[in-house]
């Protein structure tokens, strides 16, 4: 099974569900999403794997563009990673945002 993690290596959260991940075996795909930032084009795949509205995937830090329109959070995104919630994990067509570190089941 291929798992892919945006990882933070500096978030505790992060760090917590590469930890969940490795101790079930599973050696995800790590994407340090802060130097190697997604596209639109990822992130508009990273949302419809997750099932949620763009707003749903920004940070307290992006705040601010709750109620602006996708396709402007995807690119506030795709140009400020930071602001994209995280842990993110996806495994084939379906992703969870890893928090806590136990919703990642709902994927494997």
């Amino acid at each position: 099974m291929a798992v892919e993690i945006w990882h933070n290596p500096r978030c505790s959260k992060s760090r917590a569900a590469l930890a969940y991940l490795e101790a079930k075996g599973i050696a995800p795909q790590v994407r340090l999403y802060l130097k190697d930032g997604p596209s639109q084009e990822e992130l508009r795949a990273m949302l419809m794997a997750l099932g949620l509205p763009a707003s749903a995937l920004l940070r307290k830090e992006g705040a601010a563009l709750k109620g602006e329109a996708e396709n402007v959070i995807v690119a506030a995104m795709a140009v400020d990673p930071a602001l994209i919630e995280r842990p993110v994990i996806r495994s084939g067509s379906r992703a969870v945002i890893g928090r806590p570190a136990e919703a990642i089941d709902a994927i494997l």
